[in-house]
């Protein structure tokens, strides 16, 4: 069974706006978290801004450099802060990037929390020790690259697998499992073997040779104003002499093209350029599709449709601009191959495919659009590893926020509901997972265990999802979008739910304010946490229902 999956993208500093400064630090750093901590006032996550303030981060670094010891930021270190936050109340978080001896830190990002008065009260990050390392490779780029592309278990799967002609082999600081390492990271292209372009980053050990991990880059969708799924629904489309494009000039330019059922090329796979941008979808009327696969409009409708709902959805809820936050458009390309069943995002664009027209339809379904395009958002936000449990955390976000796309939409031929990617599946099969009983499909898991974060990101995101439905409804049995829904818990407890709108909104704050590229699940649970304590008050019922719930799943 394929899967809804991500794509990882570089995170643009200049996408979500923020200071462009660097600082360097001078002195090494202790291990212990923040040396006070302030009341929180409850805010309201749609007064949560992105602000161009530089003094802001400014003061960040400095209270960061005045007290090296406690952050963690010792000799050689520098960090660049990429975003800023601005809460109602004042308070404001800064989202660095860091660098040591001028290498990229991979996990090594971190957020630093400032009250009202600018006084740094905590920071969220992943390193857990110091940075004390040579970074002197004992291992040449070339033999980084052998061992890159020699074939294992995952580049079996491969095709066509080449070095990155655009991207040479790059020394890191790899800390994404706590244990700072220093290491090549290797960029290759090629074919997955369903016909998915690969972009493969392998990181060598660089004293040892050793592959310490691979992650795929882009990643896979299985089979979803006439649509196929969403009935007939409103499109803004731009008008270009006597036709019509499927643009939609109100939501950063968003917009749609058909790929006449080809594929990205070798060329565009390998090098990265020459990929194909399909043609823009055009009517001679503002109507686009008849609500079937023989006029090909159709699933572009789908698919513009489902942008233009995520669009609003993050907009109106969490006063987002857009998937990058800074109000520019993605856009879509329907039709992709023969009998693709998939879809996937790339960190500019969605691709969706037809379906195999058996078992699957084209994959152009609401919960598909929102899942995807939040993989943007996290890409921008906290930038999750897709690996370990950040990887089950990051598809877990998907699911969640593709679930309240859907749910958002309020539309009556896709009504909302906890199962995800229904609508595209035929002759009445079952969904690709559920959120209220996530090991339904026999290989997701409900309850957290020390094996997590071994399994495919896929079926360790049941953890996450199995918390947000129990947060949301509750245990028991209730009928949600005409479809029966049944929960239980990890630890026998019965879970009274708080509603999924104050769910979305903690579990957005806790993605955009406090996870960061190493957030693991136990993490999850003290990052809701703060979220819900910002939002709602330390004393709340939310915060005790945040705390129930994790414990319903084993994540204490």
């Amino acid at each position: 069974m394929r899967r809804f999956v991500r794509v990882a993208g570089a995170t643009t500093a200049a996408a979500v706006a923020g200071t462009a400064f660097v600082a360097s630090f001078g002195s090494p750093a202790g291990a212990t978290p923040a040396d006070s901590a302030s009341a929180v006032t409850p805010v309201s996550l749609s007064a949560q801004k992105v602000i161009d303030d530089e003094s802001v981060a400014a003061k960040a670094v400095k209270a960061l450099t005045s007290k090296p010891s406690t952050w963690k930021v010792g000799a050689g270190q520098e960090l660049e802060p990429v975003v800023t936050l601005k809460d109602a109340s004042g308070a404001t978080h800064v989202r660095m990037n860091r660098t040591y001896e001028g290498l990229e830190v991979v996990g090594g990002d971190l957020v630093a929390h400032q009250n009202k008065s600018g006084a740094v009260t905590s920071v969220s990050q992943g390193l857990e020790k110091v940075l004390d390392l040579s970074v002197k490779p004992g291992v040449t780029k070339d033999a980084a690259m052998k061992a890159a592309l020699t074939l294992d278990a995952v580049t079996k799967a491969i095709t066509d697998l080449q070095a990155d002609k655009k991207h040479a082999p790059k020394l890191v600081v790899d800390a994404v499992d706590g244990t700072p390492t220093l290491a090549w990271r290797v960029t290759t292209k090629g074919k997955q073997s369903d016909g998915t372009p690969s972009r493969l980053a392998t990181y060598v050990d660089a004293a040892s040779g050793k592959v310490l991990r691979r992650v795929e880059g882009i990643h896979t969708v299985d089979g979803e104003g006439n649509t196929l799924y969403s009935g007939t629904v409103p499109l803004q489309v731009t008008q270009n002499g006597s036709t019509y494009e499927l643009r939609d000039e109100t939501r950063g330019g968003t917009y749609t093209t058909d790929m006449n059922n080809a594929e990205d090329s070798i060329l565009c796979q390998l090098l990265g350029f020459g990929c194909a941008a399909g043609d823009v979808v055009t009517s001679p009327s503002s109507t686009f599709g008849n609500g079937s696969n023989d006029d090909r409009a159709t699933a572009a409708a789908d698919a513009q449709y489902g942008t233009n709902v995520t669009w609003d959805y993050y907009n109106e809820v969490h006063g987002r601009d857009g998937i990058f936050g800074d109000g520019s458009g993605s856009y879509n390309r329907v039709h992709y191959g023969n009998g693709y069943v998939n879809a996937f995002w790339d960190g500019e664009k969605m691709t969706y495919g037809d379906g195999d027209g058996v078992g699957y339809g084209p994959l152009v379904s609401l919960d598909v659009a929102g899942h995807e395009m939040t993989h943007g958002v996290t890409e921008n936000t906290s930038g999750l590893e897709y690996s370990g449990e950040s990887g089950g955390l990051n598809e877990s976000t998907s699911d969640i926020f593709g679930t309240a796309v859907e749910f958002y939409a309020d539309n009556a031929e896709d009504q909302g509901d906890y199962l995800i990617g229904e609508a595209f599946i035929l002759d009445g099969g079952d969904p690709l997972r559920r959120m209220d009983n996530p090991s339904f499909d026999g290989n997701s898991v409900n309850c957290w265990s020390s094996s997590t974060g071994d399994l495919d990101v896929h079926y360790s995101s049941g953890v996450g999802n199995h918390f947000f439905y129990l947060l949301s409804e509750g245990s028991g049995t209730k009928t949600i979008g005409g479809v029966e829904h049944s929960s239980t818990t990890c630890d026998g407890s019965t879970i009274t739910g708080i509603g999924r709108d104050k769910a979305e909104q903690i579990w957005f704050r806790a993605n955009s304010t406090y996870f960061t590229s190493t957030t693991d699940y136990a993490g999850a649970r003290d990052a809701t946490v703060k979220a819900a304590t910002d939002i709602y008050g330390a004393d709340s019922a939310e915060v005790s229902a945040v705390e129930a719930a994790w414990s319903a799943v084993s994540v204490g």
